[in-house]
């Protein structure tokens, strides 16, 4: 796969609590230069950003991140405050105390507010793969789809680990073809990113394959 086309599936990403806005107007920066999907930023940095970019690039954002455990009313107003300032996408994480509950109405009801904030827009619902069993990861394929989203993305990569093959895999078999699946954490080199793409990813959270691509350019130029 070439590598142009790899890049046309990442969301380059920047989600250090202490980046800076310098750093996130180079992430757009490269992330324009390499057709990237998207850049994948803080909240704070959104409206920065927007005007920075104008229509060059998609902006993505995270809501309830990284935990998930703050309260429906909380991330849909974060989220709609997020499009305000001018996200194009938005990441949600979804509630793992109200899963781990086996809560599942306020689960479809929290994804569902969030869902409704961001009408018109491209929702991306984080399940946190690494802290669910295999049923409840096949179970959260069917309730992300029937809330309506747009992506099902496996991890923050703020927890125990990021994206596997086997959860991207499962992730793909279980869920509707509307719903497209997003792998993200961990994913560091081009081989990484083929593997996911096979498996069904159509969307990469990484900085990785853009800070590849620049080596690659800087290599043939020495």
């Amino acid at each position: 796969m070439e590598l142009s086309e790899i890049l046309k599936l990442c969301d380059h990403t920047l989600l250090r609590v202490d980046c800076t806005s310098g750093e996130i107007m180079e992430l757009c920066d490269q992330a324009i230069k390499y057709s990237c999907a998207s850049v994948c930023i803080p909240p704070c940095h959104v409206a920065g950003a927007k005007r920075y970019v104008g229509d060059r690039l998609k902006i993505c954002t995270v809501i309830g991140f990284p935990n998930g455990y703050m309260t429906t009313a909380a991330k849909a107003f974060e989220a709609a405050d997020a499009i305000k300032n001018g996200a194009d996408e938005i990441d949600m994480v979804i509630n793992l105390s109200m899963v781990k509950d086996a809560q599942w109405d306020a689960v479809k009801n929290d994804i569902l507010a969030v869902r409704e904030a961001t009408k018109g827009y491209i929702l991306k619902v984080i399940i946190e793969c690494c802290l669910l069993t295999e049923e409840e990861k096949k179970r959260l394929c069917g309730t992300v789809a029937e809330c309506g989203a747009d992506f099902i993305k496996t991890s923050t990569g703020f927890s125990k680990w990021g994206a596997t093959t086997a959860d991207v895999a499962l992730m793909r078999e279980h869920s509707p073809a509307a719903v497209k699946v997003k792998a993200a954490g961990g994913i560091s080199s081009i081989d990484d990113a083929e593997t996911f793409i096979s498996l069904g990813a159509e969307r990469l959270g990484t900085s990785r394959i853009v800070k590849i691509a620049m080596q690659m350019e800087k290599d043939a130029e020495n």
